[in-house]
């Protein structure tokens, strides 16, 4: 009897390490192995994604008032319209250079870079002191150098706004659904009432293979986006083209935006 028993064991413990091996045996004896997932070959890459906003040919070749760019990116990304100044979320937007570049200025500035605007938007800096005072990690730098916002991590701390020396963020006092007034793009996600928000690049379309959608918008192509590092990509040779600078180089943040002016 005891001799059985031990048998019946030996045989209940070799089928339970057959049934918990990784290869399981179907019933027409093929091995199924688990699924293996291949990266978007489409998708862009780079060392440090950069962009160059070429400010003379805006002004030069541009019309009027216009936002294509804006209006581009805030329709991609379902960034709503407040309506009011105090809770206005934004993207891109425009700003006077005074603001732009405080401290910069010689004084001497032509009128026409004084009183025209410039379109500002998150710097993606190198250096980024909004992604070190997140307790949550939900601001982080990815290694192809953007900086982005996982929003269902987003407490609404705001110390990212707080850190961050541009004002490139906006914080959703309310539930911004309602005031999306353009086509809702169902291909990316609305946001909830408490969140932080800003330029991500356009990650999930460089993910796609495609630009980002300010720089598909522009009719005058002022906006150069590419590698920083490639001295072949678009954006590097605008920049050795033309003399350029970087918003407040002082703190040491290293954006990945620069003006062309």
């Amino acid at each position: 009897m005891e001799t059985g028993r031990r048998n019946f064991l030996k045989i209940g413990g070799i089928c339970a390490l057959g049934l918990g091996s990784l290869r399981v045996v179907n019933a027409l004896g093929k091995t199924e192995t688990p699924p293996k997932f291949m990266a978007n070959l489409q998708g862009l890459s780079a060392k440090r994604w950069a962009m160059a906003i070429d400010m003379k040919k805006c002004w030069e070749k541009g019309s009027p008032g216009c936002k294509d760019c804006v209006l581009a990116c805030h329709s991609t990304h379902n960034v709503p319209d407040i309506g009011t100044q105090k809770e206005e979320i934004k993207w891109i937007w425009e700003e006077k250079y005074e603001n732009v570049f405080p401290g910069q200025q010689s004084g001497m500035e032509p009128e026409e870079i004084r009183e025209k605007p410039f379109m500002v938007l998150c710097n993606h800096c190198k250096n980024a002191p909004c992604t070190r005072v997140c307790p949550t990690q939900a601001t982080f730098k990815r290694a192809d150098g953007i900086t982005m916002m996982d929003f269902h991590r987003c407490i609404g701390c705001r110390y990212c706004m707080a850190g961050c020396p541009f004002g490139a963020r906006s914080f959703n006092f309310r539930d911004p659904r309602p005031y999306i007034k353009t086509e809702l793009n169902p291909t990316f996600p609305t946001r909830d009432r408490g969140v932080v928000e800003k330029c991500n690049f356009c990650e999930e379309r460089l993910g796609a293979g495609k630009m980002p959608a300010c720089v598909e918008a522009c009719k005058c192509k002022a906006l150069s986006f590419g590698d920083l590092e490639d001295p072949g990509s678009e954006v590097r040779k605008a920049l050795g083209s033309q003399y350029s600078i970087r918003r407040k180089p002082e703190l040491g943040t290293e954006p990945g935006v620069y003006y062309i002016i």
